[in-house]
C-alpha cells in the first residue's frame, strides 16, 4: 500500500472485519487500494494536483481524504465477497464519499489539497472561474 496503512483502514471498520473482507489476503486489500485512488482522483484531477496529494504519506495527508479512500476500498473489497456479506453499510458509506467527491468536483466543497502549478513560474494553473474574452474586433468596410 502506498497512500494507506493498515491503521487507516481500522479506523472506517474492526480488525476482524478487515481480515474477512479482504479475504485474508494483502494483495486484495492492495488492489482495492489503487482502484479506490483512481476512481477518486478521477473526481479531483481537474481542480487538484493529484499526483502530489496522494504521494503524501503520514500526517501530511488530508484526513478526510484518507476516510474517503478507506470507504472506496472497502466497498470494493465487499463487492467481492460472496452473497456480498456486510453490503449494505459499504454501500452506504461509498455513497457518501461519491456525493462529497461530486461536491468536491463542483466547488461546493474545497478540500485543503494542493493545486497544479507551473513548474517555471510556481503559479496556479488550474482556475475554478475562467475570465476573459477574444481581443476587440475592427470592422472596415
Amino acid at each position: 500500500m502506498n497512500f494507506l496503512s493498515i491503521d487507516d483502514f481500522k479506523t472506517v471498520c474492526d480488525h476482524q472485519t478487515l481480515t474477512v473482507i479482504d479475504q485474508n489476503d494483502s494483495s486484495n486489500l492492495d488492489r482495492a487500494e489503487s482502484y479506490a485512488i483512481e476512481e477518486v482522483a478521477s473526481y479531483l484531477r481537474t481542480r487538484y494536483d493529484v499526483s502530489a496529494t496522494f504521494s503524501k504519506s503520514g500526517d501530511q495527508r488530508n484526513g478526510y481524504l484518507v476516510m474517503i479512500v478507506a470507504d472506496v476500498a472497502l466497498y470494493h473489497l465487499v463487492s467481492w465477497l460472496p452473497k456480498r456479506i456486510g453490503f449494505d453499510t459499504r454501500e452506504t458509506r461509498y455513497n457518501q464519499a461519491i456525493t462529497w467527491l461530486k461536491d468536491v468536483q463542483s466547488g461546493k466543497a474545497t478540500p485543503d489539497l494542493p493545486t497544479p502549478t507551473d513548474p517555471d513560474t510556481g503559479k496556479e494553473t488550474s482556475q475554478p472561474v475562467r475570465y476573459g474574452g477574444w481581443g476587440k474586433s475592427e470592422y472596415q468596410y
